[in-house]
């Protein structure tokens, strides 16, 4: 070998050193356990969730085909097949997050502006980073429920735009959301809305990143909830428990629309096996496990409501909104005080999200803590005068810290 060759091969050498990177070094031994420990007792969210070891061994055996060739043999293929198929739609399109199978599901709907989206209060508007109108162009006609639960016909009616005014864009998708703040949004209504938006040539899309909640809790087939829907998003790590998906359910020529903007977003992807592996798992081990997140949301509202705290939004399926000022505290101070428990708590603020990980020791630890810190409270000379939240008024507030 010639002394260039070798001089080459050192130089080589030294950046494959550079380059590689063993990201386990810094993984402590137990570490994951550990991860796993903390996720039953956290009350924050439900994409808090990790996979099992189950679930990580059944997605390995999952096909490598390319996704974005959509290649036929590989089981994202499959599971956009079946989801279709359980949704009673022509066909599914597997995406990375829910934001963004909202938001190709309703850019793939929006043809030609200008346009307007009808959708309840608050979750498009606030919580996908104004997406509707940055990807869409499209006007925004956020409704707030006139009974404080769910939106009504008569609220849809009242607030549509159509006609031949040119002064006004006019709606061209109802956007509704099931669950909403963990509540079951009624299906005789849905149709009610549907009806009415067929009648003025108006689609309607579901954000359903929890309609499995409403599945499990109800009975109803996800065929029956979609039915009145156009076009669904399905969630498979809200509550499921899988680490990443979506689906997008609809029309067959609308999906091939949504593939192309899909890609355009950024958001077509290679090997998606072991993703759509996860998700598979999740349909079929973490589904049933549904029911007893409700019971035990229910067992920790009706704990709450014993102790006197103020819940601003009941729970139905998995979530309690409650007020700390009730009971004389602030998020902060629960949850500092939650975290310093021999084993911690990890709260967030009005908002309490139960799923298939919590276990029932966290639920007892919780209540026990709030009965605590109410009893401190009314020691001091603390009573409650608050007044009891009433209409669908943003009762999502996030902690300070």
């Amino acid at each position: 070998m010639s002394q260039v060759e070798v001089s080459a091969d050192a130089t080589k050498t030294k950046v494959a050193e550079e380059i590689k990177f063993d990201i386990l070094a810094g993984v402590p031994a137990g570490g994951n356990e550990l991860k796993r420990s903390q996720i039953a007792r956290t009350f924050i969210s439900q994409i808090a969730l990790v996979p099992t070891k189950e679930m990580y061994e059944y997605a390995l055996f999952a096909s490598l085909g390319d996704d974005v060739y959509h290649e036929p043999s590989t089981v994202q293929v499959a599971l956009e097949a079946h989801v279709a198929k359980i949704t009673g739609k022509e066909a599914g399109l597997f995406m990375p997050s829910g934001t963004m199978s909202n938001q190709i599901g309703l850019r793939t709907h929006l043809m030609q502006p200008p346009y307007t989206i009808l959708f309840i209060m608050i979750f498009y508007c606030r919580y996908e980073v104004g997406g509707a109108g940055f990807h869409s162009g499209a006007a925004l006609t956020p409704v707030i429920p006139s009974n404080g639960h769910h939106l009504t016909r008569k609220d849809v009616e009242n607030n549509i735009i159509y006609g031949p005014d040119v002064h006004f864009a006019p709606t061209e998708v109802i956007a509704l959301e099931n669950t909403l703040n963990g509540t079951i949004f009624p299906q005789d209504e849905i149709i009610a809305i549907s009806e009415f938006a067929r009648s003025k040539g108006i689609k309607m899309h579901l954000d359903g990143a929890r309609i499995w909640h409403v599945a499990a809790e109800t009975g109803t087939s996800l065929h029956e909830l979609l039915e009145p829907f156009d076009t669904a998003s399905l969630c498979f790590s809200k509550g499921l428990g899988a680490p990443i998906g979506s689906c997008l359910v609809g029309p067959k020529e609308y999906i091939t629309r949504a593939r192309r903007i899909r890609k355009l977003f950024g958001g077509g992807m290679r090997q998606t096996g072991i993703l759509a592996g996860a998700a598979a798992y999740a349909l079929t081990h973490n589904f049933p496990l549904l029911h007893r997140v409700h019971v035990l949301t229910i067992k920790l509202q009706k704990s709450f409501e014993d102790i006197g705290v103020t819940i601003l939004s009941p729970a139905e399926t998995c979530m309690i909104f409650y007020d700390a000022a009730s009971i004389g505290s602030t998020y902060d101070e629960i949850a500092e005080r939650g975290e310093a428990l021999p084993e911690p708590l990890f709260l967030g603020g009005s908002r309490v999200v139960l799923h298939i990980q919590t276990s029932e020791a966290a639920v007892d630890d919780f209540i026990k803590l709030i009965a605590t810190i109410a009893e401190e409270k009314r020691k001091a000379g603390f009573v409650n005068s608050a007044v009891q939240a009433n209409g669908h008024q943003d009762v999502y507030v996030r902690r300070t810290h």
